[in-house]
């Protein structure tokens, strides 16, 4: 079996999925083998339950007669089959990537062009070398504009992505101290997250550009075309504001107040609105689109909960993330509490990032610092750290926070949102 001749089998899907547990009437099916399991014996079960083909990287499960296909790799295959896919479209791709905001940026830039356009986009944080297929694969004729997230922890990850989702704008929300431990360093973040630039430059595409970010201008110096925001000059230019802990952004005089918390929301939203504005979106549509756009994803996300509010932000943390979060936090009003959980793969740099976090904590002065995970408590010899999140959530069963704010921040890892039933 190869691309071409499967390729109209697919154009005849209802979706690609690689999960047996989701498989709906006339999914075409990708059996993944792991290291215990190899989902091919399940390939007879999911034609039986609807779907229109399955593909097995086991021999001895082809039924061509059933549309149950082999090939050398699953993997490989749906790889293939995206590019291929992606060389018969002719909408716009926008592809993104940065260490911190890349979701939210995402879904921000999703609904406002979603006020004009039809538009396909990164569920989750589908952003790998698997997710990024998935997504491409689910781009339908109905489908405009399409927004793909790309991930990376290692050198040459994002060249690889783009060599599948061939995006035609690009943006680098910015360059953290994230994947320290798999990039090699600050520097080497840099050069694997300007993969993207490097790609973008040698097929003359658009290159998104804050120009109050002195990476991006350096790294796109003398580059033409770009939409640039953050400058008075720049293409775009916005102010922010912040009401009741919530960002904003004005732009000719126009406010548009958003449900996200955090100054460093703000570039996100500035991303957001120059794409908008770039494809023709008013303002005042990108307007209705910030204000009506509710994080619910553990990102810079707000609930107020009896006479408390509570600062969610449990799915991603490294350094830089951290001490945003940090600085954000200590202008709430009122008594606050922080509650920070480990920041992971971060290599040979993570004993000094967590000493250093746990001092700007302190030098910050909140009422209550609570750590969680190994890292910190290594660092932390407070009885104020635990070891993990199940320690902690024992410790308030017996003792409650009193703090009228309270944040939540660490790596996904350390699931810290398992503890708000007991705040």
């Amino acid at each position: 079996m190869n691309i071409e001749q499967f390729y109209p089998l697919f154009l005849q899907a209802g979706k690609v999925t690689i999960d047996s547990r989701k498989i709906a009437q006339n999914d075409i099916f990708f059996a993944f083998s792991g290291e215990n399991f190899n989902a091919a014996t399940l390939a007879e079960k999911a034609i039986n339950e609807g779907a229109l083909a399955v593909i097995v990287e086991l021999q001895e499960f082809e039924n061509k007669d059933k549309n149950i296909f082999y090939v050398p790799s699953t993997l490989e295959f749906l790889q293939q089959l995206a590019i291929y896919h992606r060389n018969k479209l002719s909408i716009p791709f926008i592809g993104l990537t940065g260490s911190n905001g890349k979701t939210t940026t995402k879904e921000l830039i999703h609904a406002v062009l979603s006020e004009k356009f039809s538009v396909q986009y990164t569920f989750g944080n589908l952003n790998n070398h698997i997710g990024v297929p998935l997504t491409i694969l689910s781009v339908r004729p109905e489908h405009e504009i399409a927004v793909i997230e790309m991930g990376a922890n290692h050198q040459k990850e994002i060249e690889f992505l783009c060599t599948i989702s061939q995006p035609d704008f690009g943006y680098i929300t910015n360059f953290g101290k994230a994947h320290l431990e798999g990039f090699g360093g600050f520097e080497g973040v840099i050069k694997g997250k300007s993969e993207l630039y490097d790609y973008l430059k040698s097929h003359h595409q658009t290159i998104v550009v804050n120009e109050n970010d002195p990476v991006q201008v350096e790294k796109t110096q003398g580059y033409s075309p770009v939409i640039s925001f953050g400058k008075k000059e720049s293409d775009y230019h916005f102010e922010s504001f912040s009401e009741d802990y919530f960002v904003g952004l004005t732009y000719q005089g126009e406010k548009a107040l958003s449900k996200l918390t955090g100054n460093y929301n703000f570039t996100n939203l500035c991303a957001a609105a120059s794409l908008g504005l770039h494809f023709g979106i008013s303002f005042e549509k990108i307007k209705h689109a910030v204000e009506h756009y509710i994080p619910t994803n553990m990102r810079s996300q707000v609930v107020k909960k009896e006479n408390r509010t509570l600062v969610l932000d449990t799915y991603n943390a490294n350094p830089s993330s951290m001490v945003a979060s940090l600085n954000n936090f200590i202008s709430f009003e009122g008594t606050k509490t922080i509650i920070i959980g480990d920041m992971l793969e971060l290599g040979i740099e993570s004993e000094i990032e967590h000493q250093n976090i746990l001092k700007l904590a302190q030098d910050l002065n909140f009422d209550e610092i609570i750590t969680v995970g190994k890292h910190f408590k290594a660092v932390n010899p407070s009885n104020l750290s635990f070891e993990d999140t199940s320690a902690l959530i024992d410790y308030l069963k017996q003792r409650s926070v009193q703090s009228e704010n309270i944040l939540l921040k660490g790596s996904r890892g350390i699931a810290l949102e398992k503890v708000i039933d007991f705040l």
